[in-house]
C-alpha cells in the first residue's frame, strides 16, 4: 500500500503557476488547510484540487467569495447537484456580465468613431474654410 500523496507548498506553486504568496494567501482564507511537519507545510490532494478550483474560478472571472462558496457546496458522498446548479447560475451571471460588458464596449467604440470623425471634420474645415 502506498504512502498518500502529498504537496508542498513550493510543487503547487510550480503546477499552477502561482507564487507561494498566493497559497497561503488562500490558506489565510481557510480555503486550503494544510497540515504541518516542523515549519513545512503539507498539501493533501484535496488542498490541490481546492487551489486548482480557485484559480479556474479566477480565470473564469469569479470571485473569491463565489468560489468558495461553490467549493463549500462540495458533498463528496452525494451527487452534488445543488452545487452543478448553483454553478450553471453563476456562469450565466458571468455570461449576461460579460455581454453588458461588450455592449457598453461597443457603444464605446462608436463614440471614439463618432468623435474622430467630427475631428476630421473639424480640421478639414480649418484646412479648407471656403468649404464650410
Amino acid at each position: 500500500m502506498s504512502k498518500k500523496q502529498t504537496y508542498s507548498i513550493g510543487e503547487l506553486a510550480r503546477e499552477f503557476d502561482v507564487t507561494t504568496r498566493t497559497i497561503r494567501f488562500y490558506e489565510d482564507q481557510n480555503l486550503v488547510n494544510p497540515a504541518r511537519r516542523g515549519q513545512t507545510r503539507v498539501y493533501s490532494p484535496a488542498d490541490r484540487v481546492t487551489l486548482k478550483l480557485i484559480l479556474r474560478g479566477k480565470r473564469l472571472g469569479f470571485s473569491l467569495a463565489e468560489s468558495r462558496e461553490l467549493i463549500q457546496m462540495y458533498q463528496p458522498s452525494g451527487d452534488n447537484r445543488n452545487q452543478l446548479l448553483a454553478l450553471q447560475d453563476k456562469i450565466q451571471q458571468r455570461r449576461d456580465q460579460l455581454n453588458q460588458q461588450l455592449r457598453d464596449i461597443q457603444a464605446l467604440h462608436q463614440e471614439l468613431d463618432d468623435a474622430d470623425q467630427r475631428c476630421e471634420h473639424a480640421l478639414t474645415a480649418l484646412e479648407n474654410p471656403d468649404h464650410v
